[in-house]
């Protein structure tokens, strides 16, 4: 359970990093399900493209330590809200 640990953190974050994306950009958000859905997708592709850049903890990442939560914190949060952005300014284009 402990080696799935950083990516759980990852995909929940995302959830939150989508959420909070879709409340400051309110013309791109996607409703609450839509923003929780692409953000648990971009955090856990933001959080393993991070980690394999090395900036981030990957899901691989042994180390449960504090500098590890946060990071899988911050690139599962991060990946969200960018492709939950990136995903609106999609729907907005198609819809003109």
């Amino acid at each position: 359970m402990e080696a799935y640990l950083p990516l759980i953190i990852q995909l929940v974050s995302g959830a939150l990093g989508g959420n909070l994306a879709g409340k400051l950009l309110k013309n791109m958000s996607l409703g609450t399900l839509g923003n929780s859905i692409v953000g648990i997708l971009g955090g856990g592709l933001g959080g393993q493209l991070l980690g394999m850049l090395g900036i981030g903890a990957g899901a691989d990442a042994g180390a449960m330590d504090m500098a590890g939560i946060i990071g899988s914190v911050a690139s599962g949060g991060v990946g969200g809200g960018v492709l939950m952005a990136i995903i609106g300014m999609i729907k907005n284009a198609m819809a003109k």
